[in-house]
């Protein structure tokens, strides 16, 4: 899931200074998880604004912020709360506020959140990082646990010669990355992997498909 959270207060209102009033829109997946898109959140927000002389046209949670044409549809409902805002408050990561830009072409759009990373929740509202994107998944070689995401030093072949005791000579108080894959690897009769040397990390295969898809998209939004 996508980890973000809250932007400070006074970040938000300088971001909302020109403008008197808002539509919030949420996203009940991950920025629900982390509560910071949730129902309690927009109420919140909603209290916050109206505390500095603002007004809130309307709310709504809908099932998935980043997905641009079911939160517009969603959206059809609250048209009239929509035209009446003077801008649009995004309470998700930074593709829902994205999607929100494409919704509203002629609206100020702004984000309630900043994006962190992309992560699991340990426990209510507590979330490790444990992904880094890379586009070249090896943690079926790693007993299901990514080094890169989870040594600090991102190594594909440890531990490295700073491992004391099992904790990583970064933090004491974190369990080394490739112990972790040692003791997984042999509990479930797969150490002869550990035999195998990962080659070097091909960087080319972390995407970034806009650099390629966006001038084309471009072209098709021209020709319409």
């Amino acid at each position: 899931m996508i980890i973000s959270k809250k932007k400070s207060h006074e970040d938000l209102m300088e971001n909302f200074k020109k403008y008197d009033s808002f539509y919030l829109i949420g996203c009940s997946e991950c920025a629900s998880l982390c509560g910071t898109g949730d129902e309690a959140a927009m109420k919140t927000l909603k209290e916050e604004l109206e505390k500095e002389g603002k007004t809130v046209t309307g709310m709504i949670v809908p099932k998935t912020g980043c997905q641009t044409l079911g939160t517009k549809i969603e959206l059809k409902k609250d048209k009239d709360a929509c035209a009446a805002a003077d801008a649009i408050v995004v309470m998700s990561c930074g593709a829902g506020t994205q999607s929100g830009v494409e919704i509203f072409p002629d609206k100020p759009v702004y984000p309630s959140n900043d994006t962190m990373f992309l992560g699991n929740m340990t426990r209510f509202q507590v979330f490790d990082e444990r992904c880094s994107l890379c586009g070249d998944c090896i943690i079926d070689k790693t007993g299901g646990i990514c080094p890169i995401t989870n040594c600090p030093k991102g190594l594909l072949n440890g531990p490295c010669g700073g491992m004391k005791d099992g904790n990583c000579e970064v933090s004491s108080e974190i369990k080394c990355a490739w112990v972790r894959i040692y003791e997984r690897q042999k509990k479930v009769n797969e150490l002869d992997k550990m035999n195998d040397i990962l080659p070097p990390k091909d960087w080319s295969k972390k995407q970034n498909p806009h650099a390629m898809a966006r001038p084309d998209k471009d072209k098709k939004e021209k020709k319409a």
